[in-house]
């Protein structure tokens, strides 16, 4: 086994699921067929939306039945991985250290250099993989959007939720929550 290094990125690109599973990145990248994916994320908006997002689920965790977590390794298929901003599972669902099983949600936030068309294919790896609740939210539109198989569908109602759970997110809160610090 390969010790535990850290890299700071663009030193590497290309390295073998083993090297990519010992070792840290900072800040962490995605793996996708040998080749780092460096991860638009480190803007005020983003981490402090990410923040956001993962405590209200956490605060809610006992009446939702779920736990967040935020940049959790998603393995989506053999030699890929993704790290979504906030990944959302039902309590006791599973202790692994790279999750490789589909979670009910993953949450990606756009960053000032995203754009949608680029989340949304980093996202189809996240439909594949079998994720039933995909959401993107952008800090700067003030909008997000839900990931189908059918495609991207924008939250018109202004509220994000998962069908079958009381989870549901009102989107103006948060986003005054986020003008507020």
């Amino acid at each position: 086994m390969a010790t535990l290094q850290s890299y700071d990125l663009p030193l590497k690109k290309f390295v073998s699921e083993e090297e990519y599973l010992t070792t840290t990145y900072r800040p962490d990248c995605d793996y996708v067929d040998g080749r780092l994916e460096e991860r638009n994320l480190g803007e005020r908006d983003h981490a402090v939306l990410q923040s956001l997002l993962a405590t209200l689920f956490m605060n809610n965790r006992r009446i939702w039945g779920v736990y967040a977590a935020t940049d959790w390794r998603v393995q989506v298929r053999r030699s890929n991985y993704r790290i979504p901003d906030v990944t959302v599972l039902p309590i006791g669902s599973t202790k692994e250290t790279v999750l490789r099983q589909p979670p009910l949600l993953t949450i990606e936030i756009l960053s000032p250099r995203d754009t949608l068309k680029k989340m949304a294919k980093r996202c189809e790896d996240y439909v594949r993989f079998g994720i039933p609740n995909i959401w993107i939210v952008d800090p700067e539109t003030r909008t997000a959007w839900y990931l189908t198989v059918e495609g991207l569908i924008p939250a018109e109602s202004g509220e994000l939720t998962v069908p079958g759970t009381p989870i549901r997110v009102v989107l103006d809160e948060v986003f005054a929550e986020l003008d507020a610090v």
